[in-house]
């Protein structure tokens, strides 16, 4: 399942990334403006909106969206404790909203229920490429037919490089989101779990930007 989050706080972000991507596609961006701009581009099943965000605020996206027949259910988080704002959400066409501060457990028992309410399925099959399909929930790839497992550190490394398709991707921006602070990786065990995931995928789906980073090409 892809989600769009848009949250403007930095360590919440990171935590909200970090907690859902173990089980969906996640894309992330910080302000209004942005997402308005990768929601004319690409198809989510959900979409998870701070209502207070820089440019268009997150109830004002709603409303954007609705007005354009987008019926993606949608998520609001908020900080807000009156219902004044919540009354305004729900009638631009909010789905579901979450309070600040929230458990984990919450908000993926509200995802459950948004995927059981209009029937999203929770399928964590990502196409690399034709002939090349990656189940980031199993930890497997498979290949002219034939499945691979891979350890789910390459998991989480090759579904971070998929979200992010095309793009290079800083060896610090890949670290300081799939590793904690206390257990950052040296540049050999990056290097290592580039050559597992190459020796699966092919050489040239993963390429390195010298001196920048990585990208995974279509």
């Amino acid at each position: 399942m892809n989600i769009l989050l848009l949250e403007d706080d930095p360590l919440l972000s990171k935590i909200l990334t970090k907690h859902l991507q173990k089980d969906y596609v996640i894309t992330i961006t910080y302000d209004g403006n942005s997402a308005l701009e990768i929601l004319e581009d690409k198809k989510f099943d959900l979409l998870i909106f701070d209502s207070n965000v820089p440019g268009i605020s997150g109830i004002d996206l709603i409303k954007e969206l609705r007005s354009y027949n987008d019926t993606t259910p949608i998520i609001m988080i908020t900080a807000y404790q009156d219902t004044i704002h919540l009354k305004t959400a729900f009638t631009y066409g909010c789905n579901d909203y979450i309070r600040k501060p929230f458990e984990l457990d919450e908000l993926d028992m509200r995802i459950e229920n948004i995927c059981r309410t209009f029937n999203i399925e929770q399928n964590q099959m990502i196409q690399i490429t034709d002939a090349i399909l990656f189940d980031s929930k199993n930890n497997q790839i498979t290949k002219d037919k034939q499945t691979f497992s891979i350890a789910k550190k390459e998991s989480e490394f090759l579904n971070y490089l998929a979200v992010n398709r095309n793009r290079t991707i800083s060896k610090e921006e890949l670290t300081q989101n799939l590793w904690s602070f206390e257990s950052m990786p040296s540049d050999a065990t990056l290097r290592v779990y580039i050559r597992n995931l190459r020796t699966v995928i092919g050489k040239e789906r993963i390429e390195t930007i010298r001196g920048t980073g990585y990208r995974l090409v279509s």
